[in-house]
């Protein structure tokens, strides 16, 4: 998933959570290792605080380590499991089934596994189901596919590759792993530095970077860096990025803010432009050097803090609406390790203290109806959160 900071050293809060290992880490980061998995342990349901008129409910419940969700066009919830499965939530119900499983094409060690979805534009018309997944074959290495969609199961043997990212290497974690797309109908694809940093100002990897493909997979070629990166490099669409774990449209506008997971000091909300030149690994929030592009928004990590991880992420602009007027078209973000949602105005350029105790916070989307949905990690659990009865 994305990499978490403790103090001054980083470690991965999904190989963690199943297992702490002390060896050869300083005591301090150890401790904050064993406070985080006891906190998974603690009992799933705690009732979190949300503002007056809200209310927040359980959906389902026991989902096994869930990554990421995805909201199709007829209602029904998908929500990948990162050893491999796409689990369905069609009207408040869990279907037993898996909509997909390729768990022994995935390798879901540490961060990785199956990690992003989205559906096709076209969805309700040709069934195009995206993922971004870790492959195992030949070497293991980070792929985008496309499946069909046979009802609430994929067809067999409709696997479409799309992008086969370069070898992931020794490190396990600085996947990225959000897809969508945007209002151009392009797929934006959000890759980490897979733990080498430098990956991320390099033409010559995709690796922390922001893509931007074709829905069958080529390359466009109003892309940036079509004319000067080779291959599959020609995808770059942007560039300086650490950890960019998740992104957000908004159709109405075009915008796309990009949730950035910091290492020492900085988790960047970057709103994303083509060609830009986030900084990572020169720049970790805001900068006075004008070749990189600044955040608008950025919060800094607390001396305190165990760790801190940007996650969501979602603009409130639904079909229906069913929050107050103040709060439509905003921007809706997370913490995994705080367990509290905000909301920034995009007016106002403002932060909004949104829920607390809402535990380990993985993905934010909003429902065709107006309806919020907030996924997360111990427990399983997938939450709705309502306004008025």
């Amino acid at each position: 998933m994305f990499l978490n900071q403790c103090s001054r050293q980083s470690y991965s809060f999904l190989s963690r959570l199943n297992g702490v290992n002390c060896s050869a880490r300083k005591l301090y980061v150890c401790l904050g290792s064993i406070a985080i998995v006891l906190l998974a342990l603690l009992p799933a349901v705690i009732q979190a605080a949300v503002p007056a008129g809200f209310r927040q409910s359980i959906v389902v419940q026991n989902l096994v380590n869930p990554t990421r969700m995805a909201i199709a066009p007829d209602g029904r919830i998908f929500i990948t499991e990162q050893a491999g499965r796409i689990r369905i939530v069609e009207q408040g119900t869990l279907l037993p089934q898996p909509f997909l499983n390729i768990t022994t094409r995935v390798n879901s060690v540490g961060e990785r596994g199956l990690l992003g979805i989205a559906f096709d534009p076209d969805f309700l018309i040709n069934q195009w189901v995206y993922v971004f997944y870790t492959s195992k074959t030949p070497v293991v290495h980070n792929r985008v596919s496309r499946f069909k969609a046979n009802g609430d199961t994929v067809l067999p043997n409709s696997e479409d590759i799309l992008l086969d990212i370069q070898p992931s290497g020794a490190p396990t974690f600085h996947n990225g792993g959000a897809i969508g797309f945007g209002a151009d109908g392009k797929l934006y694809i959000a890759v980490g530095d897979g733990g080498t940093s430098n990956n991320a100002q390099s033409l010559g990897t995709l690796k922390g970077k922001i893509l931007r493909i074709n829905k069958d997979g080529s390359i466009p070629a109003d892309n940036p860096f079509y004319q000067t990166a080779t291959g599959i490099n020609r995808a770059i669409w942007a560039r300086g990025f650490r950890n960019p774990y998740s992104f957000a449209v908004q159709n109405e506008t075009g915008l796309i803010y990009i949730n950035d997971v910091g290492q020492d000091a900085w988790e960047e909300v970057n709103q994303g432009v083509k060609g830009a030149n986030y900084g990572w690994p020169f720049v970790e929030g805001k900068s006075s050097n004008p070749q990189y592009r600044n955040p608008i928004m950025a919060y800094a990590h607390s001396p305190n803090a165990l760790c801190t991880a940007i996650v969501g992420s979602a603009f409130y602009n639904p079909i229906n609406d069913r929050f107050p007027p103040a709060y439509v078209g905003d921007y809706f973000y997370g913490d995994f390790c705080g367990g509290w949602i905000r909301r920034y105005d995009i007016a106002t350029k403002t932060n909004v203290n949104f829920a607390t105790n809402m535990g380990q916070i993985v993905d934010i989307q909003v429902g065709l109806g107006g309806v919020m949905y907030v996924l997360r990690k111990n427990g399983g659990i997938l939450y709705s959160i309502t306004y008025g009865n």
